[in-house]
């Protein structure tokens, strides 16, 4: 570093000024957004508490007609709800929780200061999901565990469960965004808890999809959470192999999610 005849400095810095690399922003974004996660009690009720107790209750009382595929015994009903419980928090973290988390965050002006940032859009988007992955490893540990405790007898490859996993928030992700970008975060609260109540009943998660008129059962058929769920479903307890129909699904889910995401994401 030099100094000129009129007092201004000239030549270079350490550390020198400027943007770090982006996958370093996207690391510390992704390390701050899953702190202030997992310090939310309410976003914790509703992505952790919420799915243990419906794993619990609908294994231990016959609210619900389900198929297990086996002959009658102590946990085959876990069998079939396992899996739908961990499509369920999915939605609740990649969707529901994303949504109302960052709809706040946008009237708050959190995300009107970060737009001024080096960080763009799309590294907000991902540094967001990788908070949505972190939090899901402690769900699904937890909701393997309890399931296990009850009975569960797992069954397919661990690695077709990750994709699975990894598709469904991939698609759950970017809906949640598009609706935390465009929506006011009022509307945003209301229509991400609808959505959650709805995907609920009619995803396949807890009340199988036969259930339903035929005719609804072709509609519901090609929703996320039904992908999700019935995916699972199929390695988990049948034993299946890679279940193309419903990881292909989820992909178009998951690429119209974030571009449309991407594209609309507003930043106030």
């Amino acid at each position: 570093m030099t100094t000129t005849e009129a007092g201004g400095v000239t030549g270079t810095f350490s550390p020198r000024p400027g943007a770090a690399p982006l996958p370093r922003m996207i690391r510390a974004q992704a390390a701050l957004e899953t702190r202030m996660l997992l310090r939310n009690g309410e976003q914790l009720l509703l992505t952790v508490i919420i799915p243990t107790l419906l794993l619990v209750l609908f294994s231990a009382v016959d609210i619900v007609a389900v198929p297990t595929g086996t002959a009658a015994g102590a946990g085959r009903s876990v069998d079939f709800l396992a899996p739908g419980v961990l499509a369920l928090a999915v939605l609740s973290t990649a969707f529901t929780g994303q949504a109302i988390a960052t709809g706040f965050e946008r009237r708050y002006g959190v995300l009107k200061r970060l737009a001024v940032s080096p960080l763009p859009r799309w590294g907000l988007m991902t540094a967001k999901t990788c908070a949505v992955l972190v939090t899901e490893v402690l769900q699904v540990a937890l909701l393997t565990a309890v399931a296990l405790a009850l009975g569960w007898s797992p069954q397919g490859s661990p690695l077709t469960v990750a994709l699975l996993l990894l598709l469904g928030t991939a698609a759950f992700s970017g809906l949640g965004l598009l609706m935390a970008g465009t929506l006011k975060a009022e509307a945003t609260l209301a229509a991400a808890n609808l959505v959650f109540l709805l995907l609920l009943v009619g995803g396949g998660v807890i009340v199988p999809l036969d259930k339903f008129p035929e005719a609804a059962q072709s509609v519901l058929g090609l929703l996320p959470i039904t992908a999700l769920s019935d995916g699972l479903r199929e390695v988990l307890q049948h034993g299946a192999g890679i279940p193309w129909p419903d990881l292909g699904i989820l992909a178009v889910w998951a690429v119209l999610g974030l571009g449309a995401a991407a594209r609309f994401f507003r930043w106030e």
